[in-house]
Protein backbone atom coordinates (compact mmCIF):
# COMPACT_ATOMS: atom_id res chain seq x y z
CA UNK A 1 0.00 0.00 0.00
CA UNK A 2 1.18 3.64 -0.60
CA UNK A 3 1.45 6.21 1.98
CA UNK A 4 -1.25 8.07 0.28
CA UNK A 5 -3.40 4.81 0.65
CA UNK A 6 -3.13 4.28 4.10
CA UNK A 7 -3.89 7.87 5.12
CA UNK A 8 -6.97 7.51 3.22
CA UNK A 9 -8.15 4.44 4.85
CA UNK A 10 -7.35 5.83 8.25
CA UNK A 11 -8.69 9.23 6.98
CA UNK A 12 -5.79 11.01 8.70
CA UNK A 13 -3.50 13.92 6.90
CA UNK A 14 0.05 12.51 5.56
CA UNK A 15 1.61 15.11 8.45
CA UNK A 16 -0.35 12.60 10.96
CA UNK A 17 1.21 9.53 9.57
CA UNK A 18 4.60 10.99 9.16
CA UNK A 19 4.19 11.86 13.05
CA UNK A 20 3.35 8.37 14.10
CA UNK A 21 5.84 6.74 12.06
CA UNK A 22 8.54 9.31 13.85
CA UNK A 23 7.63 7.93 16.88
CA UNK A 24 7.15 4.46 16.11
CA UNK A 25 3.47 4.11 16.01
CA UNK A 26 2.84 3.91 12.65
CA UNK A 27 2.80 0.34 10.25
CA UNK A 28 6.52 -0.93 9.84
CA UNK A 29 7.51 0.58 6.14
CA UNK A 30 9.15 -0.67 3.39
CA UNK A 31 11.80 1.60 1.79
CA UNK A 32 11.38 0.66 -1.88
CA UNK A 33 15.45 1.52 -4.31
CA UNK A 34 14.34 4.47 -5.54
CA UNK A 35 13.13 5.57 -1.70
CA UNK A 36 9.16 5.48 -2.17
CA UNK A 37 7.51 3.97 1.06
CA UNK A 38 4.83 1.18 1.20
CA UNK A 39 3.46 -0.88 3.60
CA UNK A 40 2.69 -4.70 3.78
CA UNK A 41 -1.52 -5.32 3.48
CA UNK A 42 -0.50 -8.22 5.97
CA UNK A 43 1.94 -5.48 8.32
CA UNK A 44 -1.36 -3.06 7.98
CA UNK A 45 -3.88 -5.58 9.44
CA UNK A 46 -1.49 -6.54 11.93
CA UNK A 47 -1.29 -3.00 13.20
CA UNK A 48 -4.49 -2.03 13.21
CA UNK A 49 -5.88 -5.62 15.07
CA UNK A 50 -2.94 -4.47 17.68
CA UNK A 51 -4.38 -0.52 18.37
CA UNK A 52 -8.04 -3.00 18.82
CA UNK A 53 -6.24 -5.15 21.41
CA UNK A 54 -4.40 -1.87 22.98
CA UNK A 55 -8.31 -0.38 23.65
Amino acid sequence: MTIEEVCDELQVARSTFNDWRAKGRGPKCVKLPNGGLRIRHTEFDRWINSLEEAS
